[in-house]
């Protein structure tokens, strides 16, 4: 049931605690959103990792970024008393909590954060003002629909997920450089190819049928294939790469988010696997062809109806193991033909979308 209305009036300064992967993160955005239509006048602070920072620096939802580090300066005891410190000093009028985890509760319990609200999660209920019991049902959905249902059980109005996301100008024009100095011609078609996942190995398709996909497309769609990866994917990238016979820029370690935001926003198409890019991408309106093999696309798909999910169901997944016991077949059974033969489909519409 949900619980009774708060004075919305009343919360001047809200605070968020956001996720702490670039997927998650995004697939929290029409939750944040509808945040910020429900209290149109407070300040909005969102407390998150550094890595995903730039998904909401200079973003319309949130008035304020505040970094947590612990892996930096925020590590240790020591430095999570520091972050509570911090947002104490803000005095915050609520906290809705986005994170799952216990830590999350604890930080805005001892900052003395009157309302705090979240998901009934990791023995966390009794430092919640609003505890929300999870659903069997609602963990059938898109993660999307995950944070609404937070919102709408507390209750918040929701409505259709609406996702904010876009490059900002330095960001864009940083990547725009990259490219142009990497001889990208953008006069054809840019197809990115994201062969990483930071799960496990195996969320990852093969190098080399991206590297088959990437050489049809060169030749029948004299498309500029652009490599993605993090700084620990540069193998994997340059395995792809070794493997094409044409042309193919990797940028692979060289971008920061803010960067790699731009980057993909001048896509006309990004065929990767169930990664942060994916996410990004979709949150763009760049049309995506994502391989899916132990995830599962009924929760963490592309979101929207311009993108392409390329899976070949077998009874052993959705597992959501980050490494097979088996033989991988969820993975091996897609074949470079299934994944071209979709990503050929979205060059040939791309007029539909146009040119970012």
């Amino acid at each position: 049931m949900p619980h009774n209305p708060i004075d919305r009036e009343r919360v001047k300064r809200l605070l968020i605690r956001g996720t702490n992967w670039i997927g998650d993160a995004v697939i929290t955005l029409p939750a944040i959103a509808a945040i910020r239509r429900n209290f149109p006048s407070a300040h909005i602070s969102i407390l998150v990792r550094p890595w995903v920072a730039d998904i909401f620096r200079g973003s319309p939802l949130v008035d304020e970024v505040i970094i947590f580090d612990k892996r930096g300066e925020d590590k240790g005891i020591s430095g999570l008393f520091s972050v509570i410190k911090r947002v104490r000093r803000k005095e915050f009028d609520l906290a809705i909590l986005l994170q799952n985890a216990f830590e999350a509760a604890l930080i805005t319990f001892l900052a003395g954060i009157p309302e705090r609200w979240g998901y009934a999660t990791d023995g966390r209920s009794w430092l919640l003002t609003r505890a929300v019991p999870l659903s069997e049902g609602i963990k059938r959905k898109h993660q999307v629909y995950y944070y609404l249902e937070l919102l709408s059980s507390l209750g918040l109005e929701t409505g259709p997920p609406e996702f904010h996301l876009a490059p900002s100008d330095e960001g864009r024009k940083r990547a725009e450089a990259l490219l142009s100095s990497s001889g990208v011609d953008f006069s054809h078609p840019l197809v990115g190819i994201s062969p990483g996942a930071t799960y496990g190995s195996a969320k990852r398709w093969y190098p080399e049928r991206f590297s088959a996909v990437a050489e049809r497309l060169i030749r029948e769609f004299q498309a500029e294939i652009i490599i993605f990866g993090g700084e620990g994917e540069r193998e994997i990238a340059h395995k792809v790469v070794k493997n094409i016979q044409g042309k193919a820029t990797d940028i692979s370690g060289m971008t920061d988010l803010s960067t790699l935001i731009g980057a993909l926003s001048l896509l006309d198409l990004l065929i990767t696997n169930d990664s942060g890019p994916m996410h990004l991408a979709s949150a763009l309106s760049i049309p995506v062809v994502a391989i899916f093999g132990p995830t599962d696309p009924a929760t963490t798909s592309p979101f929207g109806d311009i993108h392409k999910v390329v899976r070949v169901p077998v009874p052993c997944s959705p597992c959501l193991l980050r490494h097979c016991p088996k033989d991988h077949r969820c993975m091996k059974l897609i074949t470079a033909e299934m994944v071209f033969a979709e990503a050929a489909k979205k060059l040939e519409m791309k007029e539909s979308y146009g040119r970012k």
